[in-house]
């Protein structure tokens, strides 16, 4: 494992890399680079959402049924290929976690499937995943990650778990004014309130350990969002976080997922490129202004006033989300297929796709590194390209 100075995150007893690899889909953080970064001793995550993209048998098997069961067996049989990919990758190092979405109506399906394929985490995010312990009750040794943003919801969520006899093997607590894809916040304008700041989340869940009776170290800390420095590490560790977490920059190195053309879209963006919208799972986003999204925002409104609850607008028959936009008809949200503008960008297809992103620079600008580099640059500072 890489020298640093830093103190092992410990989850289940087991010493890894404080680094954990945020899960992207669909599709970006496949079984590769989930497996690549556990090799290396951190936490690598698989995106559980839709990892059929990446087996053509099961797309082929899929473009002949509209039967949502159907689908989401697929979908289940990719998610456990990808599990056992993975670990073989990581050959028994680190941690091959898998993230599933609350807000995914598949999603009791998608813990059990990830759990039984010999996942070592599950991580849950995107709505307070309250019954997460029931889910996964019958593999007490898979480790429970949720990902909240403020210290009110880890209460909640304590509470909520200390009555079942469980707490939670770590946290990762994500600012949503500097992380990717959907954020944890209700509304846009709450993005950058300052109860989600680090600085003020990291002591506060701290002082609620200690009135919960729940020793600070039993329940590690991972800050998420805005990390792409050796020396936010170092802030953020000496703040009293266990870890820190990244999505873009994983994103985008050589081991990454997703083609070539997903990785210069992310890694090339500038500030004026990255927005904000309502996501159409009901939550604030943030991604890539592409010829797509910039055509789709133009057009927001328009297809907002014209939302209707039909389930003929799931052209794919997966009903993927509890709550979506528009097969709804809600509104407020966002009025457009996900999984097909999801899978269409980890395809590199520029004009068509929909490339979240988060909002700072990256660790190496533009330039695609591998994971290695990565990781041993935000635990020691070394960049590989000045030495060399």
């Amino acid at each position: 494992m890489l020298a640093h100075a830093f103190k092992p995150l410990i989850i289940k007893g087991r010493a890894l890399l404080p680094i954990v690899q945020g899960g992207m889909g669909v599709g970006v953080s496949a079984h590769r680079l989930a497996g690549s970064v556990a090799h290396e001793g951190a936490v690598g995550t698989l995106a559980s959402v839709d990892l059929r993209h990446h087996h053509p048998d099961l797309l082929e098997r899929s473009q002949q049924t509209h039967d949502q069961a159907e689908l989401e067996a697929l979908n289940n049989e990719a998610l456990a290929r990808e599990v056992h990919q993975a670990k073989q990758l990581a050959q028994g190092n680190g941690m091959v976690a898998v993230n599933v979405m609350k807000a995914v109506d598949a999603h009791p399906q998608l813990v059990r499937s990830a759990c039984a394929a010999g996942a070592d985490a599950i991580v849950m995010g995107a709505g307070l995943p309250l019954d997460l312990p029931e889910l996964a009750g019958e593999h007490p040794d898979v480790a429970l990650i949720p990902i909240l943003s403020d210290v009110r919801g880890i209460a909640v969520l304590m509470k909520k778990w200390l009555k079942k006899g469980r707490q939670p093997d770590a946290i990762v607590i994500e600012h949503p004014a500097h992380a990717g894809g959907h954020l944890g916040a209700t509304r846009i304008t709450d993005i950058r309130d300052a109860k989600f700041e680090f600085e003020r989340v990291v002591p506060e869940t701290l002082a609620l350990f200690d009135e919960l009776g729940v020793t600070r170290d039993s329940v590690p800390l991972i800050v998420a969002g805005g990390v792409n420095s050796h020396q936010k590490v170092g802030h953020y560790l000496g703040l009293g976080a266990a870890a820190v977490q990244l999505g873009t920059a994983f994103a985008v190195t050589e081991e990454g997922d997703a083609h070539p053309n997903f990785k210069a879209v992310l890694a090339g963006a500038k500030p004026e490129d990255i927005v904000e919208f309502m996501s159409v799972a009901g939550l604030p986003a943030r991604a890539v202004l592409t010829p797509w999204l910039k055509n789709y925002l133009n057009r927001e409104e328009r297809l907002q006033g014209n939302a209707k609850a039909d389930p003929r607008r799931c052209t794919q028959g997966l009903n993927c989300l509890t709550s979506c936009g528009l097969r709804d008809g809600i509104s407020k949200i966002g009025q457009f297929c996900i999984d097909l503008k999801l899978a269409a960008a980890m395809r590199g297809e520029v004009g068509k796709g929909l490339f979240f992103r988060g909002a700072d620079p990256l660790p190496f600008g533009d330039a695609i590194r591998p994971v290695r580099e990565l990781i041993d640059y935000l635990l020691t500072g070394r960049r590989a390209e000045l030495l060399g």
